[in-house]
């Protein structure tokens, strides 16, 4: 039969990261996240087929070949806003994060 030294098991057990403290701050950073994400799949996709077929052709009347063009300058211009944006908050989330520890 093997044996378990206690000591060893709480050694491993004291490597593992520990979460149960800034429970608050992971989900806000993994919320953050996941609406970045969602919003890099969907603003650049919405915006390209509005543009295209909203602005660019019926609005301005621009040919089905330019109005591709066109829509797609729109969706790479949304993607850089929106890494902007991402770059923005986690940059100040961060910098709150360390402005709190370094206040304790």
């Amino acid at each position: 039969m093997q044996t378990h030294d206690k000591t060893s098991v709480s050694s491993v057990a004291g490597t593992a990261p520990d979460f149960r403290g800034n429970d608050g701050s992971l989900v806000s950073v993994l919320k953050t996240l996941l609406f970045f994400t969602i919003l890099m799949i969907t603003l650049p996709i919405g915006l390209y087929f509005a543009s295209k077929a909203f602005l660019f052709e019926a609005s301005l009347g621009y040919s089905s070949n330019d109005s591709y063009f066109y829509a797609a300058i729109v969706a790479v211009l949304a993607v850089h806003v929106v890494l902007a944006l991402f770059v923005y908050v986690a940059w100040n989330e961060g910098s709150q994060q360390w402005r709190e520890g370094k206040q304790d």
